[in-house]
C-alpha cells in the first residue's frame, strides 16, 4: 500500500504492538546499567563509553517509534483504550530511556566513580532501580491480554498483582537509596565538593529511573481501574 509506514505492520499485528516495541526499547537502555556501572568503578573507561553509545542508539531508537507513533496512531481504533490514554503512556515510557542516557551520559562526561567502599551499594541500587524498569516492560506486554479480554476478568487482576509487585521494588529502592546517600555523606569531608555534588545527582536519578518505572505502571492502573 503506498505510503504504508513501518508501524502499519506493526498495528495490524497488534493494536499495541508500537506501545510494546517502545517499551522494549525503553527496557534495553536500563538494562545496560548494570554493565555500565561494572565498568566504570572498575575504571576501564573506553568500554564504558562503549556500553553509553549502545543506550544511546536505544534511547534514539525508542524516539524515533514514539515519533512515528505520534504521527500514525489512530484514531477510533480502540474501543477500550483512548488515544489521548496511549499517548500519556507512551510519554511516561520515554522518560524512562531519557533518565537511563543522562545517568549513563554524565558518568562517562566527568569520568565520575563512587569510592570503592560504595561500589556494593552501588551495585545493588541500580540493579533494583533497573528491576523496576523490568517488572514495568512485563506489565506492557500484557496489554495485548487486557485489550483481548476488555480489561476485565483474571488477566486485571494479574496485571494490578504485577503493579503491585512493581511498588514493591520501588519501595526497594527508596530504601537503598537512603542507604547509599547514607554512606556518601559518611565520605563527603574527603571527596571533592563538585565531584560529591554529582554524585549526589546520579544517585537522585537512580531512584527516578524506578520512580518512572513505577509511574508506567500506575497510568495503565488508571486506565484498567
Amino acid at each position: 500500500m503506498a505510503g504504508m509506514t513501518p508501524l502499519f505492520g506493526l498495528f495490524a499485528k497488534s493494536p499495541l504492538g508500537p506501545i510494546q516495541q517502545h517499551m522494549d526499547l525503553v527496557s534495553k537502555t536500563a538494562k545496560l546499567l548494570p554493565s555500565f556501572f561494572a565498568e566504570s568503578q572498575a575504571g576501564a573507561w573506553k568500554n564504558a563509553e562503549t556500553i553509553y553509545k549502545e543506550i544511546c542508539a536505544y534511547e534514539s531508537q525508542a524516539d524515533a517509534v514514539k515519533r512515528e507513533l505520534r504521527l500514525n496512531l489512530p484514531k477510533g481504533l480502540f474501543l477500550a483504550v483512548s488515544r489521548t490514554d496511549l499517548l500519556d503512556l507512551l510519554s511516561k515510557q520515554d522518560k524512562i530511556a531519557n533518565k537511563a542516557q543522562d545517568i549513563a551520559g554524565i558518568c562517562v562526561g566527568r569520568k565520575m566513580q563512587f569510592p570503592v567502599s560504595m561500589t556494593e551499594a552501588l551495585t545493588a541500587y541500580v540493579k533494583r532501580s533497573v528491576d523496576a524498569v523490568k517488572k514495568a516492560t512485563k506489565v506492557i506486554n500484557e496489554l495485548d491480554e487486557l485489550l483481548a479480554t476488555g480489561f476485565k476478568g483474571k488477566e486485571v487482576a494479574l496485571v494490578e498483582d504485577m503493579i503491585k509487585e512493581l511498588s514493591t521494588i520501588e519501595s526497594d529502592t527508596d530504601k537503598l537509596q537512603r542507604k547509599i546517600r547514607k554512606q556518601l555523606f559518611a565520605l563527603e569531608s574527603t571527596l571533592p565538593a563538585v565531584d560529591v555534588m554529582f554524585l549526589y545527582k546520579v544517585i537522585d536519578w537512580l531512584g527516578e529511573l524506578a520512580d518512572r518505572a513505577q509511574t508506567v505502571g500506575s497510568r495503565l492502573e488508571t486506565m484498567i481501574g
